[in-house]
């Protein structure tokens, strides 16, 4: 239990370090992906559970450049659809050559595990997000707590990570 919410923190600040300096092609994002695997293998998390907050992540920083390009005022078509799957090519294809992906032997249900687990922490993510919205709709437009929209989809992919921690072990 102890090495999960190690993970989970590693995977938190990784993503704080990073959202600050994203950029359109995020390089930075990249590399914390693959530095924050390299760490959760090191203290011996499971990949899927890892996964789930690349997953996080991923959607995370594709739904903040969607917003970032909507506020330059760039007419982009589908640009939350555009810019999560950009951030998907930025970070999966080097994931692969690096060798974290792609293992064999390393899949849960004949998936790879960082495979299953970012696609399953990205539709969480995106949970995460409607619900937040949907219970803005509910208050009138306002929040129940502050810092929901970060909290309910931080809870949803721990939540997640908890129950993958218990699949895999």
């Amino acid at each position: 239990m102890m090495k999960l919410l190690l993970s989970v923190f590693a995977m938190l600040i990784a993503f704080l370090m990073t959202v600050t300096q994203a950029h359109a092609v995020c390089p930075v994002c990249t590399v914390a992906v693959g530095a924050g695997l390299g760490i959760s293998r090191w203290i011996g998390i499971d990949d899927s559970v890892t996964g789930i907050w690349v997953g996080g992540l991923i959607l995370s920083s594709g739904l903040w450049l969607a917003d970032w390009i909507g506020k330059k005022g760039w007419k982009v078509p589908y640009k939350e659809a555009v810019s999560v799957g950009l951030f998907f090519l930025f970070v999966i294809p080097p994931l692969y050559w690096s060798k974290m992906i792609g293992l064999p032997g390393n899949t849960l249900w004949g998936v790879d595990k960082v495979l299953l687990g970012t696609v399953i922490g990205s539709v969480i993510f995106l949970g995460g997000v409607w619900l937040d919205k949907w219970l803005r709709t509910t208050n009138g437009g306002k929040v129940y707590v502050y810092y929901q929209k970060v909290i309910i989809p931080v809870f949803l992919l721990s939540l997640a990570s908890f129950v993958f921690y218990l699949i895999t072990s």
